[in-house]
């Protein structure tokens, strides 16, 4: 496969397109965010696809609490050529360039170590509980802007779940919902307001899981009505919900809290 730019990133449909998607993106509800239909060149991600691990494959980071069920990994090592070749250009100026338009966002920074994005996988009865994400990059310092997720699920059916789901900032009603079928791209603005997640339980066959590409971008600094306290991971419960508080639980949000990141991932295995 060539790894020409224009082998990766559909440069004339994000010329056109941009200004457009900026209309959606501002006035969307509950928060400003925006899908995009068949994005990529469909070989590209079939190619991602046939290179994604399967859940003994690799060294996943594991997640197993009453807030988060799934795998996820953001090892070089673990990402498949065409795979890497994709994550790179989604880095580029280039796709920077096609945010900033996209979200008015200025001055984008891409995540060389891909902290908490790369490969994301999630099997039937796994889930995401409604949470804000953490706002700094802890080696950089940078602020949490924008995530960017690349759906790669095929003949993904509307009773399997697995939706993301944006809540309002009451975390009282969810107000949009997204289907993660393959090729379908999401962005959406980070914030410590900005609740999303998928918190029903998949309801996918078994051996069949809910796969995606995360990226996000960061920016030195961001608006006064935005800036809070540097945080991790905020879940909420949502209506009708209350999860158990379990010991485990608490000293694992400690140990990411107090412990280099390295050491810390691993109290999630």
């Amino acid at each position: 496969m060539s790894s020409a730019l224009d082998s990766f990133l559909p440069l004339s449909h994000m010329s056109s397109g941009a200004t457009a998607l900026h209309d959606q993106y501002i006035r969307a509800l509950p928060f400003p965010h925006v899908y995009i239909d068949n994005f990529f060149d469909p070989a590209v991600v079939e190619q991602v696809l046939k290179e994604f691990p399967g859940a003994g494959q690799i060294d996943w980071q594991k997640f197993n609490n009453s807030q988060e069920i799934k795998l996820a990994s953001s090892a070089e090592s673990s990402f498949g050529p065409t795979t890497r070749l994709l994550l790179y250009h989604l880095n580029s100026i280039t796709f920077l360039n096609f945010l900033s338009t996209v979200t008015g966002i200025e001055n984008l920074i891409g995540d060389p170590c891909f902290e908490g994005g790369g490969l994301h996988q999630i099997p039937r009865g796994g889930k995401l509980g409604v949470h804000a994400d953490f706002n700094k990059h802890r080696r950089y310092g940078l602020d949490r802007r924008l995530n960017v997720i690349l759906y790669l699920n095929k003949d993904w059916r509307e009773e399997y779940g697995g939706h993301l789901e944006l809540w309002n900032r009451e975390v009282t009603e969810c107000q949009a919902r997204i289907l993660p079928v393959f090729n379908r791209l999401a962005i959406f603005g980070t914030t410590d307001f900005t609740f999303h997640g998928h918190p029903t339980p998949l309801a996918c066959p078994e051996g069949m899981t809910r796969k995606s590409l995360a990226l996000y971008y960061f920016s030195n600094g961001r608006p006064a009505e935005e800036v809070g306290g540097e945080h991790s991971t905020i879940f909420k419960d949502t209506p009708g919900t209350r999860r158990p508080t379990r010991v485990a639980e608490v000293f694992g949000r400690v140990m990411n809290e107090v412990l280099p990141p390295i050491i810390a991932r691993r109290f999630h295995r």
